[in-house]
């Protein structure tokens, strides 16, 4: 299934600049030739659009991917002088009288009737994604939108590459034991490894030098185990106020953008650009979202508070002289400590046991017991943007092939930004199977010993692959509303999450698992004890969660980026219902948000808890199925699979779980899975 997909191992960065103007150029064409058409069928109209968004979709997205995975300074350049002019062309498309006119026409019109739900569902978002692009307003104000757009667009780009170049400048150098103590064995190969790449090329995991950096894979490990009290807060320092100072300072592009997108949703008539961007969500109105999590919030701080003494009285036992004043820097520390203490276990102790083949092996076990799925490597039948990349196919029972992805495991912060996540590489069509994307940043293979992945890298791999599940099982052949497409981007991570609670899952936790040097499973012990620690400072994990989606909400609802106060000061107030450690005062921990200053999460980061509602609530159908049932969950899966990854953006997502489940979602699986008290009826 390589046909069709971007050659990856001829593209170059000198490509971009006229391969895009070139494609700029025929679009524009074919979008006149559309304009010039335009009639209320679907044939007219709709189709043409949706082969128009596909050839543009397919070149830019190949650009934006490597943009991810493999950047650099040319890439960089060719990508900052083509974003205006695609900014441009999709505002034209966006905001198309012609266009728009027969798009309510058909909706209005007597060609209604003969459309089918998806037909009507993919009509109806035309017209409401046309109306929030400014095709209503006035031209001096749709100029002045249009600039809004463009700017908006580039200031994106400047705060993620400001974060990604901060993070990569910064780096530790140490020389002593002293200076490792408490490093497990990894950290330090890791540590070696960065290191020789930065010219130490005699650094050992034994002797050292050792390079520690702001990437995570470095960072979380060093923050967990190291007993350098004063290293930790350098390194916590550092990383909270990444690309807060100098050429790279991302404070002026905070206000830029905010003040950016609360004009933009004026000239669309929203008070704020929270209620504009509800308004293609699946949430109802911002007091409902404010309500969701203040009920989370309600259940989860009393558990957060009862977290932070349980660290206190473990660092008093221990005779730390911080134990009666933590601070933000001791958190992760402690808690590993807490961890080892009561469950026995490290996540340095279980990386041996989850060596990234065997990982993958249990993955695509359990993707053959849910959904009756076969996945297949095929290296080779795909260019690959790096050597590490692998490809594989998906097959259904019938042996037919379905779907396909590569997948980019490892960290390589020099040119790949952190963190995970699922993209499209080509969507379904007609006669062309979909293709996705998956990317972590785990620990690569170091000194002859493969990727030996941390618990919580397992949880990240999973929940990716849920979202290419979405992407990849569609059975929607209209383009607009397949895979993910269309669906509303507060329900995406439902797929994603409702993975991550196979990970607790005897059976398939102990398919995951196999020794690397003897091929020995877990032992039941050390999984009972992985069990017992899913509800470990659940309360504490969900109230950052809160923190940060209170924090996007209020910035986007109510405040004046044209007022005396600033964003931190914001931030601070929302920490001060949702931190039990208050931020440091120098906390500038928003000018690496890439979430929703240099993604797609402004005023919409509520959605994972939000989706997680659901999720839970999914996988507490396979629990009432009985999960040590194989034709029950097979059962189940496959009605999971018919529903919610079958159905992509052909229905409203609330009406695709009630056809999963047969009733609306509850917050009761998910409080009962984090350990914490059921919400008050």
């Amino acid at each position: 299934m390589s046909e069709g997909l971007p050659r990856f191992d001829r593209i170059r960065p000198e490509h971009v600049v006229p391969g895009m103007t070139t494609l700029l150029a025929e679009l524009e064409q074919d979008f006149e030739r559309i304009e010039q058409h335009a009639a209320p069928t679907w044939h007219a109209i709709v189709e043409p659009l949706e082969h128009l968004n596909d050839r543009l979709g397919l070149a830019w997205g190949t650009v934006g991917h490597l943009m991810g995975v493999r950047n650099s300074d040319e890439l960089r350049a060719a990508h900052e002088q083509v974003q205006p002019a695609v900014v441009t062309f999709s505002l034209r498309v966006g905001q198309s009288q012609p266009v728009y006119r027969a798009l309510r026409e058909l909706r209005d019109g007597p060609e209604w009737a003969r459309l089918d739900a998806t037909q009507q569902r993919i009509v109806t978002s035309l017209v409401r994604d046309a109306e929030l692009s400014g095709v209503g307003l006035a031209p001096a104000e749709q100029e002045r939108f249009n600039a809004i757009q463009a700017e908006l667009a580039e200031c994106a780009t400047r705060f993620s590459n400001h974060v990604l170049d901060a993070t990569r400048a910064f780096s530790l150098t140490l020389t002593s034991r002293d200076e490792v103590a408490g490093l497990p064995q990894s950290a330090l190969e890791l540590a070696a490894q960065a290191a020789r790449q930065a010219g130490e090329e005699n650094a050992t995991a034994a002797d050292g030098p050792w390079r520690v950096t702001l990437d995570g894979p470095s960072y979380v490990p060093f923050q967990q185990h190291s007993r350098r009290r004063d290293l930790r807060e350098h390194l916590y320092r550092a990383y909270v106020t990444r690309a807060s100072s100098g050429e790279l300072d991302n404070e002026p592009l905070l206000g830029q953008i905010l003040r950016l997108r609360r004009e933009e949703a004026r000239l669309l008539g929203f008070a704020s650009y929270a209620q504009l961007s509800l308004a293609s969500k699946m949430a109802p109105s911002v007091e409902a979202v404010e309500t969701m999590l203040e009920e989370l919030r309600a259940a989860s701080y009393p558990a957060a508070e009862r977290d932070l003494e349980e660290l206190r009285a473990l660092a008093r036992a221990a005779g730390a002289p911080e134990a009666d004043d933590l601070r933000p820097w001791d958190v992760a520390f402690w808690a590993e400590r807490l961890r080892e203490s009561r469950f026995a276990y490290t996540e340095e102790e279980l990386r041996p046991y989850f060596p990234l083949p065997r990982v993958l092996d249990g993955l695509f076990a359990l993707t053959s017991r849910l959904f009756g799925l076969t996945v297949r490597p095929a290296d080779g039948a795909a260019a690959v943007w790096n050597p590490e990349v692998r490809f594989f196919r998906i097959f259904d029972e019938s042996g037919s092939e379905v779907a396909a992805f590569f997948l980019d495991p490892y960290s390589r912060p020099h040119e790949k930004r952190g963190g995970a996540w699922m993209d499209e590489c080509v969507g379904r069509a007609p006669n062309r199977r979909p293709v996705a994307y998956l990317i972590c940043n785990q620990v690569p293979p170091v000194d002859g010993k493969p990727s030996l992945m941390t618990f919580g890298e397992v949880n990240t791999l999973f929940h990716e692959f849920g979202h290419g599940l979405q992407h990849m099982l569609t059975n929607v052949e209209r383009p607009l509303a397949a895979g993910i497409r269309n669906i509303e981007w507060d329900a995406v991570e439902l797929p994603s999450q409702f993975m991550e609670n196979w990970c607790y899952h005897r059976e398939t936790l102990l398919g995951l698992t196999g020794h690397y040097l003897t091929g020995e499973r877990l032992p039941e012990e050390p999984f009972r004890k992985i069990e017992a620690s899913r509800t470990f400072r659940a309360g504490s994990d969900m109230l950052r969660q809160i923190y940060f989606a209170l924090t996007d909400l209020a910035l986007h609802h109510e405040y004046d980026a044209d007022g005396d106060r600033t964003p931190f000061d914001v931030q601070h107030r929302i920490a001060s219902r949702t931190t039990t450690i208050p931020p440091l005062p120098e906390d500038r921990f928003l000018c690496g948000f890439t979430h929703i200053f240099g993604g797609g999460y402004a005023a919409g980061y509520y959605s994972y808890k939000w989706a997680e509602v659901l999720s839970a609530d999914a996988f507490g159908a396979f629990e009432e199925a009985g999960l040590d049932d194989p034709v029950a969950i097979a059962r189940t899966g496959r009605r999971f699979r018919d529903t919610v990854l079958a159905l992509g953006g052909s229905r409203h997502p609330m009406e695709v779980f009630e056809a999963f489940r047969g009733r609306a979602p509850t917050t009761e699986a998910l409080l009962r899975h984090s350990g914490l008290p059921p919400t008050p009826p």
